[in-house]
C-alpha cells in the first residue's frame, strides 16, 4: 500500500464517491478499490479477477486491486471509507463490527454482501524441523502472519489454545507474508510459518515443490473447542486433503473460517445490487481465476456463517434468488 500517492488518493475519492446517495444512476466514471490481501494468496487473485469483470460489465465502473496485509487492514481501510469492497474473514469482520480487539474504540461498519468460500488454517513447516504438532513450536522461530492480516489473528488464537506464549515461547518470531515466510523457510531462517487462506495457495505450493524439500502441515483440530468456548462460532474443523500440496503426504486436520466479500452499511442499495448481480452471473469467470471461487454458491450464503449483519440489497438479492439465508 502506498499511502498518500496520488494513486491512492484518486482510488480515496473514488470510494467515498461510492458512498453517495445515487451515485449508481449517475452515468459519470465510478472508481472502486477493491481491498484484497498479499500476493501468495487467494483474495489478491480473485480479487484482481472480480476488478476484471466490474470494470467490464458495470457501465462506467473502473475497478482496481488493493495489496493489502489482508483482512484487519482491509476493514481499517474500509472504516476510513478509502475503499469501496473488502475481502475479510469472518472473525475479523466481527471484530471490526463490534469494536473489539485491533478496533477497539473504532468500530467498522461492515456490512456482508456474500459468503465466497472457506479459508483453511495452515501451519506449515518442513520435515527436516522435526516438527509435527503446535506444542513443538516452542524454541522455534516462527513466522505468525503479515501484520495487519487475519492470519496473525487466528494463529495468535491456536497458539493461546495450545498453551504457548507467542512472545516468549518463541525463539524469534517474524509477521512475514506467505511468499516471504516460503522464501525464509527455504533459506533457514525460520523453521514454521502460519498462513489462513484458500487452497491451494501459492506460496504453500511453492515451497511443496521446492526440490528435497518435505512439506508437512500441522494437524492441530483439537483446539478449535476451546477457540470457539473463548472467541464465538465463527471457527470450525475441515480437512485439507493429502495431495493438494506437492508432496503433501497426510490429510491436514485444520480449522478454518468463512470469507465474505463486505463493504460499508451506507453503499447505496442499487450498487450493491449490481456489484452482487454482475458478480454471480460471472462466477465461472471467478473460477477460472481460482478454484475457490466454486464454493461460492446459494447455499453457502446463510447469516451464520456471514458473521456480521447483511447489506440490505444484499439480504434482498440473495432471497430473491431462493437464499433462506436461515
Amino acid at each position: 500500500m502506498h499511502a498518500g500517492t496520488p494513486r491512492r488518493g484518486l482510488l480515496a475519492a473514488g470510494a467515498a464517491t461510492l458512498a453517495a446517495p445515487g451515485v449508481a444512476r449517475a452515468q459519470q466514471a465510478q472508481q472502486m478499490a477493491i481491498a484484497t490481501g498479499t500476493t501468495g494468496g487467494v483474495y489478491y487473485p480473485l480479487g484482481g479477477g472480480l476488478a476484471n469483470i466490474l470494470s467490464r460489465r458495470i457501465p462506467g465502473m473502473s475497478a482496481t486491486v488493493e495489496v493489502t496485509g489482508g483482512s484487519v487492514a482491509n476493514l481499517q481501510l474500509l472504516g476510513a471509507n478509502r475503499v469501496g469492497l473488502v475481502f475479510t474473514q469472518v472473525d475479523a469482520a466481527v471484530d471490526a463490527e463490534r469494536g473489539n480487539e485491533r478496533f477497539r474504540g473504532r468500530p467498522v461498519p461492515v456490512r456482508a454482501i456474500a459468503v465466497i468460500y472457506t479459508n483453511r488454517m495452515q501451519a506449515v513447516t518442513v520435515s527436516s524441523t522435526g516438527i509435527t504438532k503446535i506444542t513443538d513450536l516452542r524454541g522455534k522461530r516462527v513466522s505468525t502472519g503479515a501484520p495487519g492480516s487475519a492470519t496473525e489473528v487466528m494463529a495468535f488464537r491456536l497458539i493461546e489454545a495450545a498453551g504457548l506464549d507467542p512472545q516468549r515461547d518463541f525463539r524469534a518470531r517474524e509477521r512475514l507474508s506467505p511468499a516471504e515466510s516460503t522464501n525464509a523457510i527455504k533459506d533457514g531462517k525460520i523453521d514454521a510459518y502460519f498462513f489462513v487462506s484458500g487452497v491451494p495457495t501459492s506460496a504453500i505450493t511453492d515451497l511443496g515443490a521446492t526440490p528435497g524439500t518435505q512439506l508437512v502441515l500441522i494437524d492441530h483440530d483439537e483446539y478449535t473447542p476451546k477457540i470457539v468456548e473463548k472467541y464465538g462460532p465463527v471457527y470450525f474443523n475441515e480437512v485439507i486433503p493429502a495431495g493438494t500440496y506437492p508432496g503433501q503426504r497426510t490429510d491436514n486436520k485444520q480449522m478454518s473460517v468463512a470469507n465474505i466479500l463486505a463493504v460499508r452499511s451506507d453503499m447505496p442499495n442499487d450498487m450493491v445490487t449490481s456489484l452482487l448481480r454482475v458478480t454471480w452471473e460471472a462466477r465461472e469467470d471467478l473460477v477460472r481465476t481460482h478454484s475457490e471461487a466454486r464454493s461460492f454458491t446459494l447455499d453457502v450464503q446463510k447469516t451464520a456463517a456471514a458473521g456480521v449483519p447483511w447489506h440490505p440489497a444484499a439480504e434482498a438479492f440473495w432471497k430473491g434468488l431462493g437464499a433462506t439465508l436461515a
